[in-house]
């Protein structure tokens, strides 16, 4: 019996999803599809907006035989401890290949481009280090850093997020589980940011969009939905009464943040060059997620 792994977060599962699923398990010539998923929080920190039960459930109508979930410790972290979570986890349990979405389409981009950065690490990490200590930010940075070891013509565009995934899922299985075949399938007809749905096909960040800011489902939203999906979101909103955001859990961030001392703050991963204090001094004039973030946000950091 022949398998295939995706690394997903399904918040919700939708459409574009259920296609990727699909073409991956064409494309693998799988029997069985394994899907490693983010638990109740995702890469960005944020809560599910319905609990990994009740996606899992979504997933297995989807066409899933097995959701696994992916440890907090990596399903909450940039791209790299991410991918080695995922990849290290479905190699454990044996699959033959993994087949991530792309905005590129082609494995051998993705592998050219993995040859190419390990002749050239130290050129654009030495690049990379100069841009940030100059003020840029990291993503301005590395893409500066891209550019100066000049990648082949044709090979991925690293400044896409889901290129960004998945050179790190290629990376991660080209150094830890080379017998595991790298594939992957074209994303169609929206792009990971989009935040406004354009027909069947739609981001899972538009359509977030949608059902928080209607407060309940719509026609809009409903056409980029599995009906399986449908009614898990509306069983869940029945049974807890609520579809989770940031904004939601807002009030208790900000009592812990106002409430740890700063040497506290610093034993968190990431909280270093002096954010606590950053931290300590914007979440007091903040009155929403969204503003405390925003103003939280510098080049540095």
């Amino acid at each position: 019996m022949k398998s295939c792994g995706v690394v997903v977060e399904y918040n919700p599962f939708h459409n574009g999803h259920l296609y990727h699923l699909e073409e991956s398990k064409k494309h693998a010539e799988a029997d069985c599809m394994i899907a490693i998923m983010s638990g109740n929080f995702l890469q960005r920190g944020e809560p599910a907006i319905i609990d990994k039960w009740y996606r899992t459930k979504a997933a297995l109508h989807g066409g899933a035989d097995l959701v696994l979930e992916l440890p907090f410790l990596y399903a909450v972290q940039h791209s790299d401890y991410f991918s080695q979570g995922a990849i290290q986890t479905l190699a454990e349990v044996g699959v033959d290949s993994i087949c991530f979405g792309s905005e590129n389409g082609r494995i051998t981009a993705f592998t050219e481009a993995f040859e190419h950065m390990n002749k050239h690490q130290e050129e654009y990490d030495v690049t990379v280090r100069r841009y940030l200590n100059e003020g840029y930010s990291y993503p301005e940075a590395s893409r500066l850093g891209y550019e100066s070891i000049a990648f082949p013509s044709g090979s991925i565009d690293l400044t896409q997020p889901n290129n960004i995934l998945g050179y790190s899922y290629v990376k991660q299985l080209l150094t830890y589980a080379p017998d595991i075949e790298p594939l992957t399938v074209l994303r169609k007809n929206n792009h990971y940011h989009d935040e406004e749905i354009h027909g069947k096909i739609a981001s899972a960040t538009s359509i977030r969009k949608e059902l928080l800011e209607e407060k309940g489902m719509t026609e809009k939203a409903e056409q980029s939905l599995p009906p399986s999906t449908v009614e898990v979101l509306h069983q869940y909103k029945n049974n807890h009464g609520i579809w989770h955001d940031w904004e939601a859990y807002f009030h208790l961030l900000q009592y812990k943040i106002m409430t740890m001392e700063e040497s506290t703050l610093r034993c968190f991963h990431g909280v270093d060059e002096g954010l606590e204090y950053r931290l300590k001094r914007t979440i007091k004039e903040a009155t929403t997620f969204h503003q405390f973030i925003s103003s939280l946000k510098t080049k540095r950091y």
